[in-house]
């Protein structure tokens, strides 16, 4: 960041004038927003319409499914809200589901956002009213009271606040190298003195830690004619074989080798080197979480010495991102294509990440050129269960994200000027909470609109997939 640190303070300050913190409580009037199932079909018509209904029926399944699916929707009522002015690089879908545990480089594990489909640069304030609203959501799925839910939300937004004010006076490389590990978790937990949620964490720890390519090969691969390959489980998980005739498999691998080798070139010469070694095997399509059902999403099948040292590569199809139409066209960055605009955030948000993420633009089976990114399936990766968190587990669990996300936000934002702007104050955080439950009686409103459209044939619904 350009200027002197206080000139970089008097710029929060002078937004925090025009903006008071406590104007982020407000949510404006529903009247005349555009209806939310026009929003959502909007979507569909780029996407596969044989999964569009399982799209639906994974979004209907609870107000927190609809929500953690419904970023498009969010993001047209968070184009309406107060802005500071202040902007950093986005998440733009930073739910508190999107938040987990992965494998850095170094065979660590360690907590950071998992998922930039919707990246952006834009106002830092859209991704912390998205994240407070999410536990709002939660908490009443998690059958919490309103107090509950409140300290939960204070809990996260405080800890951002406090996040922000403590790296503002961090150094550039103090902040660049700050990551929450495993081992910061636990010793949280400890601080907490709270033997079941450690002996709950050490757990979740030694699942993710089984959760590689190797245990996914063993999982999603059979033996077929004395070959392996990727097990059909349709509609979920289909083998490009089942999807184009016997006689085009071929065309089909000289396709999906120029892919990965087109792709190969935005990895860093020594990971280029690393994938050059691998070669293709097998291709499946499949489906992966809520909002992104019905957009292509491949998982790619390679070996590297032999059959016992497998990867899997997950190569997600990049659609614009829902935030684009919401922000001027200068924070817009000029990316080559889609895949690289997510690959660009993901490496300037997250601490540390996959060694294989890069990106590419293909041709697909339809003969059509669409932008992809790609990183491996599984590598230690993990979540927590928000659906079933008790009241204080959902509140440590926020301050958690709250820091994380302060974090990724300090890395390309203002943090000295954000810092300033926040104050060291409780105004922000009694906003947020204001904000987060009103937004969570709008979402399940949306929620009910979107179910009276299925039951009255307007949009298909495929459930329990």
């Amino acid at each position: 960041m350009t200027g002197s640190v206080a000139a970089r303070i008097a710029t929060g300050l002078a937004a925090r004038k025009q903006v008071p913190l406590a104007a982020h409580a407000e949510l404006p009037e529903g009247t005349g927003r555009p209806d939310p199932v026009e929003v959502l079909a909007g979507q569909d018509a780029t996407r596969l319409p044989e999964l569009v209904p399982i799209r639906y029926g994974r979004m209907l399944a609870s107000p927190f499914a609809f929500f953690r699916g419904a970023a498009a929707v969010m993001a047209g009522d968070l184009a309406a809200t107060p802005s500071s002015g202040l902007t950093c690089q986005l998440s733009g879908d930073a739910h508190v589901s999107n938040f987990g545990v992965f494998a850095s480089p170094e065979r660590r594990l360690v907590f950071d956002l998992n998922d930039f489909d919707e990246t952006l640069p834009g106002p830092w304030e859209w991704d912390v009213k998205r994240l407070a609203a999410s536990i709002a959501v939660a908490g009443r799925e998690n059958g919490l009271g309103r107090k509950a839910r409140a300290a939960a939300v204070r809990a996260a937004t405080g800890r951002y606040r406090s996040a922000m004010n403590r790296f503002a006076g961090q150094g550039d490389l103090q902040v660049w190298y700050a990551q929450a590990g495993a081992d910061e978790v636990e010793a949280m937990l400890k601080a907490r003195a709270d033997k079941t949620k450690q002996r709950r964490f050490a757990r979740q720890q030694a699942k993710a830690r089984t959760r590689d390519s190797l245990q996914a090969y063993r999982k999603l691969t059979s033996v077929v004619d004395g070959c392996r390959r990727i097990t059909a489980d349709p509609p979920l998980l289909v083998p490009v074989g089942h999807l184009v005739p016997d006689a085009d498999r071929e065309d089909l691998e000289f396709m999906v080798q120029d892919l990965l080798a087109g792709y190969a070139t935005t990895l860093p010469a020594d990971r280029r080197h690393l994938m050059n070694g691998f070669r293709f095997v097998d291709m499946a399509r499949k489906v992966v979480g809520v909002g992104s059902v019905g957009t292509r999403c491949w998982i790619v099948l390679l070996y590297g010495r032999d059959e016992n040292d497998p990867l899997l590569l997950q190569v997600k199809e990049a659609p614009r991102s829902v935030l684009a139409d919401h922000l001027p066209g200068v924070l817009r960055p000029n990316h080559r294509s889609e895949g690289e605009r997510v690959v660009t955030g993901q490496r300037l948000m997250q601490a540390t990440g996959d060694i294989f993420l890069g990106w590419e633009t293909a041709e697909g089976i339809d003969g059509l050129t669409r932008d992809f990114h790609v990183r491996q399936l599984r590598d230690w990766k993990g979540s927590a269960a928000v659906e079933s968190m008790d009241a204080a587990g959902l509140r440590l669990y926020g301050t958690l994200c709250g820091w994380t996300l302060a974090r990724a936000h300090a890395r390309t934002g203002d943090r000295v000027a954000m810092a300033a702007y926040l104050d060291d104050g409780k105004v922000f955080d009694a906003a947020l909470t204001e904000f987060a439950e009103s937004y969570a009686d709008r979402n399940e409103q949306d929620y009910r609109l979107v179910a009276r459209a299925a039951r009255a044939g307007r949009i298909e619904v495929r459930s329990g997939l």
